[in-house]
């Protein structure tokens, strides 16, 4: 069977695509969603996301990209036309659209707080069919676990298939806990159990993944898909050159930098990369500066104690604190830096590092999850074994003074991000949409 210009629920519950990501909850599952639903609608595929409302201010539903066969873009009526056309017109890019659904208070609700309020975004979900005509989606894609509850239900009363994206697994993150690091909660390996044995496919990014949804989750094999996520090439690219960036981000010249980017929480990090910091002036060597590219996530004093823990190391005019910033300054952000690391405990896939390799920057990151497969030790960077700050502190030194950092390690990041596309995650998402669907018939 296949789906053709299909009509795809696109569920995130928790985190909008809207969002900034490097904060909060958002991160990459953002970047994700929106960029699959854009490489859909290129393929004619009429994608509407579901997510939780979180302010009063915000509009029922913005239209996202989208253009008509003039190529101007398709806002108001002309966007309600296509998205209700019995089929997309020849020439015309479907618009994505975002709804905002109430569900619970709009403030002030902790993601571990949102079970409580999953019947409420059902609600909110099945009420989009009911203000079209019956049988009008025909696929329910849902994203992390709280969305995979609503995604079920929704499926199951609109009779369609449901397809399922983890990103994260709670029995993978409780067996890489950060020292200190609260496990996920019985409730969300339950929820997940529950999603994995309802979904018609499930979506793994890596082959890693894949199997552990087979091994610690008792998933059908038949049911799992890998289907790599992309990075958007023309935007994550090798830019004028480093000196250049660093001169517009006010960033020194003449000093080596390493990158942090993301959201400053135990999970990611950031406190092994300011220890090796520390391990690196301790040993007299050259000390880099070490940029922390994001906010607070899981706590909002996270900023504020890595700060204190670059303080009491010593090393604090030694790393510098940034606020997250929107895609386009991001990627100027890694052409700046000489490296980029991932001190990650757990990674579905990585897709920080695909961006920085994109820009040509290569990437230091723990040899965990999909950072296996996305980061190719000696081609594009290096794998770190451990999260061992002294560990850290060799690694960034000999990766820094290795002359294959300036050489051949940016043209190999770039071939490895080269492998990404968002235009062929479209295409075997499709695929596998149709396959969820004959499952779904059988």
């Amino acid at each position: 069977m296949t789906l053709e210009q299909p009509r795809v629920a696109m569920l995130s519950v928790h985190t909008s695509p809207l969002d900034q990501p490097g904060a909060g909850d958002a991160g990459g599952m953002n970047v994700y969603v929106a960029e699959l639903s854009r490489a859909l609608a290129l393929r004619g595929a009429r994608v509407e996301i579901f997510t939780r409302a979180t302010s009063s201010a915000l509009p029922e539903t913005v239209v996202l990209d989208g253009t008509a066969a003039d190529g101007s873009p398709l806002t108001g009526e002309a966007a309600r036309e296509v998205l209700l056309a019995a089929a997309v017109p020849p020439g015309v890019v479907p618009p994505v659209l975002v709804h905002h659904v109430p569900a619970g208070p709009f403030e002030g609700l902790d993601k571990n707080d949102l079970p409580g309020q999953l019947c409420a975004m059902a609600a909110g979900v099945l009420r989009s069919e009911a203000a079209r005509r019956p049988g009008w989606y025909d696929v329910v894609h849902s994203h992390y676990w709280l969305s995979g509850q609503v995604g079920w239900l929704a499926a199951d009363r609109w009779e369609i298939p449901l397809v399922h994206t983890m990103h994260t697994m709670a029995k993978v993150k409780n067996a890489s806990l950060a020292p200190g690091d609260s496990p996920e909660p019985l409730g969300r390996i339950i929820g997940e159990e529950q999603v994995v044995a309802a979904a018609d496919a499930l979506v793994a990014s890596t082959a890693q993944e894949a199997d552990e949804l087979v091994q610690l989750y008792n998933a059908d094999p038949a049911r799992v898909h890998v289907v790599a996520p992309g990075v958007d090439l023309e935007l994550f690219t090798p830019g004028p050159g480093r000196q250049a960036e660093r001169a517009a981000l006010g960033l020194p010249v003449d000093r080596d930098i390493v990158l942090f980017a993301g959201r400053v929480q135990p999970l990611k990090g950031p406190d092994v990369l300011v220890r090796a910091v520390a391990e690196i002036a301790a040993a007299g060597r050259p000390v880099p500066l070490l940029v922390v590219l994001g906010g607070p996530s899981g706590r909002p004093t996270a900023v504020r104690e890595l700060q204190a823990l670059a303080a009491s190391s010593g090393v604090e005019a030694d790393v510098l604190f940034r606020p997250p910033v929107p895609r386009e300054e991001l990627a100027r952000w890694y052409r700046a830096a000489d490296l980029v690391a991932m001190p990650s405990r757990s990674e579905s896939f990585g897709l920080v590092a695909v961006e920085a390799q994109a820009c040509g920057t290569p990437v230091l990151a723990s040899a965990v999850g999909g950072l296996r497969s996305v980061v190719v030790e000696g081609v594009s960077g290096r794998l770190v074994p451990s999260h061992d700050p002294r560990a850290w502190a060799d690694a960034m030194s000999a990766a820094l003074a290795s002359p294959e950092l300036r050489s051949a390690w940016p043209q190999g990041a770039r071939r490895v991000a080269e492998r990404y596309g968002w235009d062929a995650t479209a295409a075997q998402m499709l695929k596998a949409y149709a396959m969820a669907a004959d499952h779904r018939r059988r």
